[in-house]
């Protein structure tokens, strides 16, 4: 009903929109005290890039940070991450991530990007905190932060937003009767604009020096189990699933890839998995296939029978230069 009500047409649209009105009200007045110096921003001795989203979830944003991540790193930067770590609940904050660090403790991006980059994360409600904790422990040239665009209370220098290629905004309105959590309008003040995947759209004309588009590109199956790699092709009677906030996404990537789908199912963004409930999905005779994000959460109860697949963001070279360009500006502002 929601998505439909967001990226269609509902009825219920109007029911919805005295709340939609009372949020952006409140998250203006939220900006402005912000803007105004009323409420404090506190701003970190090393650069902060902030990537994340107007709307809610499922725009690419996780793939993007690694991306970014793996790209700054070749550039000779030291760098490390912070995140609120939804869906975690640790015994204390700011935590810092290690090779025992839990789903349950971080949350699903952070571990992620953890496993996958291998830079320092740290996780807190209180994002400012988290970046305190990681420079008492590493020395490092820029912080990203995984999602937190609405997150006033640390000072960015560097602001990135990405927008799904197909959905885009939806209906444009404010939650709950559309998806978002600021107005298109803001994308006059962020520094780059990401794109993911290809998309009829006028953002490109709109804003032509800080718009580009990266594609998502599969890499080969993991197996959780015994870490091995296969082409996906080479996978047969696969069960798919997804807990993330666009499983279609994924399911049509497996379709157009030909893969032998026989059949998909969705979870709920953040799904806890156990595992009667993935063997309910799939017998030890059929494929399980399952999204990164999703396998984080598996690897310690892990069948010889279940792969995931990782995904790569192709981030065009001039985005980098341009964000390479914005962090010597700001390096040079603070001497």
């Amino acid at each position: 009903m929601i998505e439909k009500m967001w990226y269609g047409k509902n009825r219920l649209f109007w029911l919805f929109m005295p709340f939609s009105l009372l949020y952006g009200l409140i998250a203006f007045v939220r900006h402005s005290l912000y803007q105004l110096g009323i409420f404090k921003s506190w701003r970190s001795p090393v650069p902060i890039i902030v990537i994340g989203n107007l709307s809610v979830g499922g725009n690419g944003k996780t793939p993007l940070v690694v991306g970014l991540i793996e790209s700054l790193k070749q550039k000779g930067l030291q760098v490390g991450v912070v995140s609120r770590g939804y869906g975690g609940k640790a015994d204390s904050y700011p935590l810092i991530l290690d090779n025992t660090t839990t789903t349950e403790q971080a949350g699903d991006e952070p571990v992620l990007i953890f496993q996958r980059t291998n830079v320092p994360v740290a996780v807190s409600p209180h994002r400012a905190e988290a970046v305190q904790a990681l420079l008492k422990q590493y020395e490092l040239d820029v912080i990203l932060t995984d999602d937190g665009l609405q997150h006033y209370a640390l000072s960015r220098d560097i602001e990135v937003v990405v927008v799904d290629g197909k959905r885009l905004f939806g209906n444009g309105w404010w939650m709950p009767a559309g998806p978002m959590r600021e107005r298109k309008g803001r994308l006059k003040s962020v520094d780059l604009i990401i794109i993911n995947g290809d998309s009829v759209n006028n953002l490109a004309q709109q804003y032509p020096n800080k718009t580009y588009t990266m594609q998502l590109t599969p890499l080969y199956a993991v197996n959780l189990l015994t870490k091995e790699k296969k082409a996906l092709s080479s996978l047969q009677n696969i069960y798919a699933i997804a807990g993330i906030s666009n499983p279609k996404r994924f399911f049509n990537m497996l379709i157009n890839m030909q893969t032998d789908v026989v059949k998909t199912v969705s979870f709920a963004d953040h799904q806890k998995f156990t595992l009667p409930l993935l063997n309910n999905v799939a017998s030890s005779e059929q494929t399980l296939l399952m999204t990164e994000k999703d396998a984080v959460k598996c690897r310690q109860f892990a069948q010889k029978n279940w792969w995931y697949l990782p995904i790569d963001a192709v981030i065009p070279v001039e985005a980098i230069d341009q964000i390479c360009l914005l962090l010597a500006k700001t390096k040079s502002q603070r001497e």
